[in-house]
Parts: C-alpha cells; sequence; structure tokens
C-alpha cells in the first residue's frame, strides 16, 4: 500500500479556503533514548496524540513503517532508523480571499496576502499557505520569502525568486536600509502628530504573545490618518523587527489594534467557559486589523493597496 502525498492539492471554496484531505508521511529517525523500544510502545510513550490501539493497528495496516518496510508490533526500534507515520492529514481552513499577485518580475515576485493564511507551511498547515498556493495555482517555485507577516496579518508580501536575489534583500535588511509601513485600525482616537513608542519586546513562545519586558529593544513610530472619534486609522513604521512589535507597541501607547483579542484588556470572569479569549467558543476567525502597505530599499519601493477597513 502507498499513501502519496499529491504534488498540487485540491482547494475546495466553502466559506472559506479548504483542502482536500490527503496523505503525508511523518519521517522521524529513532533517537538514542527511543532504542530498544517496541514500535508500539515507542509511538504511546512519545506521541500521546493518539490511543495505544491506534498505534497497534497503524502497524499492522503499514501506515507505520520502518526504513520504509512493514514490520509487527513487537518489533524492536533501533538508534537512527527513519520511522515513517503516514496519516490523513486535515488542514485547517483560511479565510477565502484570492493571492493577488501584485508585481510578477524576473527575480521578484510581490502579492498580497490575504489575512489568516500563513506564509509557509507550519503547524497544522502545509498546503493552506502562500507559499503552497501560489506554487499549485500559478506555478510559482522555488520562492524565497524576503519578510513574513503573522498569519493573521494581511498586506504586502514580497519573494525572491532566486538564491542570489534573496541573498541581497538579506543583506538590505541585516544593514538596516528597508523601511517598513504598516496600517492598523485602533480603540479610540490616537494622538495627532507623529508618536514613537521605544519599548524593548519579549516574545513567549509558550504563551504565543509578546511583552515590553526584559526583551529585545524595539521602536515604532506611529502615525495618526484618520479617526471616527470611535475608532482610528494609524500608519506605523516599525524599525526594528519584533515578533508581534506593532501589536505590543499600540497596546503599550493605549491604542490597542480593534479586533486583536490577543491584546485587546478586558475583564476576565473565572466561572466563564469562553474566558479569556474575546470571542466565543466556536466563532469565526476573522483577520486582524493590521496590514502591511510598503517596503522601500535602497533603489526599490513595492506597495499594496489599503484594505476595505481603512
Amino acid at each position: 500500500i502507498v499513501w502519496q502525498t499529491p504534488a498540487n492539492p485540491d482547494y475546495i471554496i466553502r466559506n472559506g479556503r479548504y483542502v482536500r484531505p490527503y496523505y503525508f508521511e511523518f519521517i522521524s529517525h529513532v533517537k538514542n533514548r527511543w532504542a530498544g523500544k517496541t514500535i508500539v510502545d515507542l509511538f504511546t510513550d512519545e506521541f500521546k496524540g493518539r490511543s495505544r490501539d491506534y498505534y497497534v493497528h497503524a502497524v499492522k495496516c503499514g501506515r507505520l513503517q520502518v526504513d520504509g518496510q512493514m514490520v509487527h508490533t513487537d518489533y524492536i526500534v533501533k538508534s537512527s532508523q527513519k520511522i515513517s507515520h503516514f496519516l490523513h492529514r486535515h488542514e485547517p481552513p483560511v479565510l477565502a480571499g484570492d493571492i493577488s499577485i501584485l508585481k510578477n518580475e524576473v527575480d521578484v515576485v510581490t502579492i498580497c496576502k490575504p489575512a489568516s493564511v500563513p506564509v509557509h507551511p507550519c503547524g497544522q498547515y502545509r498546503k493552506n499557505t502562500v507559499v503552497g498556493i501560489l506554487q499549485a495555482e500559478h506555478g510559482l517555485t522555488p520562492l524565497f520569502p524576503v519578510h513574513r507577516l503573522d498569519r493573521l496579518v494581511s498586506g504586502l508580501l514580497i519573494f525572491a525568486k532566486n538564491a542570489d536575489r534573496a541573498e541581497c534583500f538579506r543583506q538590505q535588511i541585516e544593514a538596516g536600509l528597508l523601511q517598513k509601513e504598516y496600517v492598523a485600525k485602533v480603540v479610540g482616537v490616537f494622538p495627532d502628530g507623529e508618536q514613537t513608542v521605544d519599548a524593548n519586546v519579549n516574545f513567549n513562545a509558550r504563551e504565543g504573545r509578546s511583552t515590553v519586558e526584559n526583551g529585545k529593544q524595539a521602536l515604532t513610530r506611529f502615525q495618526r490618518i484618520c479617526t471616527d472619534g470611535t475608532h482610528s486609522i494609524v500608519l506605523c513604521k516599525p524599525v526594528t523587527g519584533r515578533t508581534h512589535q506593532i501589536r505590543v507597541h499600540l497596546k503599550q501607547a493605549g491604542y490597542p489594534i480593534a479586533n486583536d483579542e490577543l491584546y485587546l484588556s478586558f475583564d476576565i470572569d473565572p466561572m466563564c467557559t469562553n474566558c479569556p479569549n474575546l470571542a466565543p467558543v466556536g466563532y469565526d476567525e476573522e483577520g486582524l486589523w493590521l496590514h502591511c502597505v510598503r517596503y522601500t530599499g535602497p533603489d526599490w519601493s513595492y506597495e499594496c493597496p489599503y484594505p476595505d477597513w481603512a
């Protein structure tokens, strides 16, 4: 039996962009501390997301293989052996917006990324990514991301089409020659005139959020574009590039992004089954009101149209 990942996935648009479930080979190599265990004991102990009965059945039907061969449930694994786990993979859906190609040049392509789509494979996402969709629907591969946007952030993304152009961009980034501009929709009437937030940013990977304590130096400049008295549209110019920098700096300034449940402050009820999340359990995800509009280098500039909410 062969379980093979399709080269190009089948996307289904149904209140979001779905990937038709497909088979995928997860590969791991036996660590020294795993050696001497049966394959069933190994997976039961180390990969607790599934039951022992599942792993017994997976070995018997060939979904768990060692060095490309089927084995019995009492098989003792040895150090450095390759173990393949064939799974029927169901990826989370993303919002159904198209990926608009802004410019397709000889060695650079720029696109407008929809919110909720990750840039490249990560976590549960593999095909439902910007890189995956551009390859499947536009034949664009290989691509080298010049910069990244959080999954819930929309806007301009720049890709180099070859390693030499990617290296040129990398050198310009390291030399501090790039200028970045975003727009955000924030709570309240943001002050007029340029506002600067100079506060360290510390990203906690376990919690998935940043704070302004004991972190890396970070600076962002803000300028109000307009306000309706309840919300403001703010131009954001991050000088540094820390994780969640704009989001946490806007919170620090007292004007968090208006739909950013990660950094909005509200009272938490210890008896509530929805807290500490802002949206109720099962609520459909929406894109963050944060959008990348422009990247400028020494001799180039790329732009993306403003979103509807701005």
